[in-house]
């Protein structure tokens, strides 16, 4: 055992932790999680603990019920929002088959596997991500929105500052720095942003800090969402995911002297995010309802361009920190905050990676905003859309040898039945809009 091991055992021991949260995530990205007691923990650190993985969406047939789920003692953590006496910690956790091998339909092993092959390149791949969401009054069919504020907006109209400030408190006391938070353009949409570190890191770190937003919206008696685009009027939720490679200390992304200061490893990397962007945007963009923001009219990509200082550009290059070149990086900006993240990042490296190895040539830049030019100067420029909804996505990500590969043949498998199923479902549902529109008149 371990010394990481042997200090959350003396941990439990001495701040009296009564149950420890195994914490894992299903194919879809929700965390999933089952209780054990102290005198468990070190026979789950040894050995692992048992479950029914044929209970969990993407995860096994009943034939291959039996899974391990392995805690890493790296995440223990103490929650802070449980306010008894019963003291909960939780730690994430590794599955495997009883033979020990990593479970195929595993997310975060997934993700470990993306991760070791930019290692055998040379490369740690860090992510810092911009996280929105919206509170409203409760979880119903007509949001109420709790203030009429706008992008920075402090009080009076900003009446969940006080949300975000316990939000903020409780996830530095779960390790995870926040560096910044705001208001966001829509009304009760609220930003926070988390600094930067290594990809598995972050994956782990944006699980707990969904469940963190809404447990402390919770204790105020309100609801948080984390649904791509919840009011129509409005900008919907974003997760623009500011990406760097680092090779040692020193930052892959950058090159003094080159053009925009970027290396080759950047331009390829934006490159293979730009040529494989449709195949990948299944994954970064999941539900039905995520192709409701990506439209145009509202500060979302719905073109596949990249640009230094253009919001409308599905890759962004934005300003390094003056005298510092290590902050260069590359801006992701089509993801939606309700993805699973440790899928999304496996892909968006994948694509990058592709793009690095295979020296992909960078686009030229397009720094105007693309809305308005016609079908024929977009054609002429070589630009693509975005997939337009789901259906369009699946498609393009079904074809992906990258997208297969980065998955693995198991959760591919998963990952396109289930949406295939979300979006046979949506086809057959009659909405309110089309009663409104045809019923008069037809």
């Amino acid at each position: 055992m371990g010394k990481q091991e042997e200090y959350v055992l003396r941990t439990v021991e001495e701040r009296g932790i009564r149950f420890i949260r195994l914490w894992f995530a299903d194919v879809l990205g929700y965390l999933k999680s089952f209780a054990i007691t102290p005198a468990e923990l070190e026979n789950a650190f040894d050995e692992g603990m048992q479950f029914d993985g044929s209970a969990i969406d993407g995860f096994s047939r009943v034939q291959e019920a039996d899974m391990l789920a392995h805690p890493d003692a790296t995440t223990f953590q103490i929650l802070p929002w449980r306010d008894d006496h019963a003291g909960v910690a939780r730690m994430f956790c590794d599955l495997t088959t009883p033979d020990g091998e990593p479970f195929a339909g595993d997310p975060r092993a997934v993700l470990k596997r993306n991760l070791q092959r930019a290692a055998d390149l040379g490369f740690t791949f860090y992510v810092g991500p911009e996280v929105e969401y919206f509170y409203f009054a409760d979880s119903g069919p007509h949001p109420q929105t709790l203030d009429r504020g706008g992008y920075f907006d402090l009080t009076p109209l900003d009446v969940a500052q006080e949300y975000r400030r316990k939000t903020i408190m409780a996830l530095e006391n779960l390790g995870i720095p926040v560096e910044a938070s705001h208001h966001e353009v829509a009304p009760s949409q609220h930003e926070l942003d988390l600094r930067y570190t290594d990809a598995l890191t972050m994956a782990d770190a944006l699980m707990t800090t969904r469940l963190a937003v809404k447990e402390v919206a919770l204790e105020h008696g309100i609801y948080a969402t984390f649904m791509p685009k919840p009011l129509e009027h409005y900008d919907g939720s974003g997760l623009h995911l500011h990406l760097s490679l680092f090779e040692g200390d020193a930052n892959a992304v950058h090159e003094a002297g080159a053009e925009y200061g970027l290396s080759k490893v950047a331009q390829g990397f934006i490159a293979g995010l730009l040529r494989h962007g449709r195949e990948i945007t299944a994954v970064t963009n999941q539900w039905v309802n995520s192709y409701k923001r990506l439209v145009t009219g509202f500060d979302a990509p719905v073109w596949i361009t990249w640009a230094r200082n253009n919001q409308s550009a599905l890759v962004r290059v934005p300003t390094p920190k003056k005298g510092k070149p290590s902050s260069t990086r590359v801006e992701y900006r089509s993801p939606d905050p309700a993805c699973n993240p440790y899928l999304s990042f496996s892909v968006i490296l994948a694509a990058g990676l592709a793009g690095v190895e295979g020296g992909y040539p960078l686009p030229p830049e397009i720094a105007s905003n693309v809305s308005g030019l016609s079908a024929a100067e977009l054609a002429a420029a070589g630009v693509e859309r975005i997939p337009g909804n789901l259906a369009s996505a699946l498609d393009a990500m079904e074809s992906s040898e990258l997208v297969a590969g980065a998955l693995g043949e198991h959760l591919f498998g998963w990952f396109l039945r289930n949406k295939r199923a979300e979006w046979d479902r949506y086809q057959r549902h009659v909405s309110r809009y089309e009663l409104e529109e045809y019923l008069p008149i037809l």
